[in-house]
C-alpha cells in the first residue's frame, strides 16, 4: 500500500515477471493463481486470460502461440498496473460498466481515479442473450462484486445502453428482467447514459459500434404525445432488442429494416412487436384522431 493509494507488492510483481513458460497444467494454475490475486489492478483481465484458461479445459496440455501472447500480455499488464485510489465514503462512487457479446468489464472510480477493476466472461446463456440482458447482467454482477463499497452509499452507474437510463421505472416484461431488478433493491443509485465512444470503461472487450446518426428524413415525422412512453416501453422489449441488434450488426441481411432515432423502421414505417401493449393505443389514436381520418367520431 502506498501513501496515495494501493499498488501491487513489488516482490510479487517481480515473481510474476520472472515466471517461466508453464510446461504443465499445474504450473499454469500456479501462475494464474498468483496473477489473479492482482486482477483488480488489471484492465480487461478476464479477456486477457481466456487463451490460458482454455488450456486447462483440455485433457492434453499443449502450449500455443496464442497462449504465449496472452502469457506475456498478462505479465506486461501487471508490470504496468496503476496505483488504485483508496475509497472515500464521503463522496459518491462512479460505477462504469460495459458488456460485449462474450463478457463484461467495469471500473469503480471516484473523482476520475480508479479504485478497482472487474471483468469476467459470460456463460453460454448470456452470450446468446439480448444486448439489454447482457448490459443488465453486467450492472448486477458489478454491484454484487463491490457490495462492500456501494451498500449504504450513493453511487452513479454509467452505461452506454440507452434503454437502461430509466431502468427502475420500466415496465417489467419478463421474469428474467424481474430477477435482475430485484438484485438492485436496497441500493441508492442513479443511472447516467454515456455514448459508447465516451464511456471510458476499463475493459478490453470488443464493442459493437454505436449506431450511425439518425436519418434526416426522420426529422419530418409527426410527433405524438405518447411517443416517449412508447420508446421507454419498446426499448426493453426482448423481441425489439433482438431485431434491433440484428439490423444494427447485419443491415445487408435485413434490407427492409432500418434504424432511426432509436426505432426500427420496416419499409419506412415504425415496427412494433406483435405482443406490444401499444398496439391497442396506436389503433385508438389513429382511429379517433383527425389525422386518422375519422375526425374523432
Amino acid at each position: 500500500m502506498a501513501g496515495d493509494g494501493v499498488r501491487p507488492v513489488p516482490e510479487k510483481v517481480q515473481a510474476i515477471q520472472d515466471w517461466p513458460t508453464p510446461r504443465s497444467p499445474r504450473a499454469l494454475q500456479g501462475f494464474l493463481g498468483l496473477a489473479g490475486f492482482y486482477r483488480r489492478f488489471i484492465q480487461g483481465y478476464a479477456t486477457i486470460v481466456v487463451p490460458l484458461t482454455k488450456l486447462l479445459c483440455h485433457a492434453q496440455f499443449q502450449w500455443s502461440p496464442l497462449a504465449s501472447e496472452a502469457f506475456q500480455k498478462l505479465k506486461e499488464a501487471i508490470m504496468a498496473a496503476p496505483v488504485l485510489a483508496l475509497p472515500n465514503f464521503k463522496i459518491p462512487f462512479i460505477v462504469e460498466t460495459n458488456a460485449s457479446g462474450t463478457g463484461m468489464g467495469a471500473v469503480l472510480t471516484q473523482e476520475n481515479h480508479p479504485i478497482s477493476f472487474f471483468s469476467k466472461q459470460f456463460c453460454p446463456r448470456l452470450r446468446n442473450a439480448s444486448t439489454y440482458v447482457r448490459e443488465l447482467a453486467a450492472i448486477t454482477s458489478t454491484i454484487k462484486k463491490w457490495r462492500q463499497y456501494l451498500l449504504g452509499h450513493k453511487f452513479i452507474i454509467v452505461t452506454d445502453h440507452r434503454s437502461l437510463r430509466e431502468l427502475m421505472s420500466q415496465t417489467v416484461q419478463t421474469s428474467e428482467q424481474h430477477r435482475y431488478l430485484a438484485r438492485l433493491l436496497g441500493y441508492d443509485f442513479t443511472i447516467q447514459y454515456r455514448a459508447g465512444r465516451a464511456n471510458v470503461v476499463a475493459d478490453a472487450l470488443s464493442r459493437i459500434e454505436e449506431e450511425a446518426p439518425a436519418s434526416f428524413s426522420l426529422l419530418s415525422m409527426p410527433q405524438f404525445d405518447f411517443l416517449e412512453d412508447f420508446r421507454k416501453e419498446i426499448e426493453s422489449h426482448p423481441a425489439f432488442m433482438e431485431l434491433y441488434h440484428k439490423v444494427q450488426q447485419e443491415p445487408e441481411v435485413h434490407p427492409e429494416y432500418t434504424i432511426a432515432s432509436g426505432l426500427i423502421l420496416h419499409k419506412g414505417r415504425i415496427w412494433i412487436p406483435s405482443n406490444s401493449s401499444f398496439i391497442k393505443l396506436l389503433l385508438e389514436e389513429f382511429h379517433q384522431s383527425p389525422m386518422g381520418g375519422h375526425m374523432g367520431i
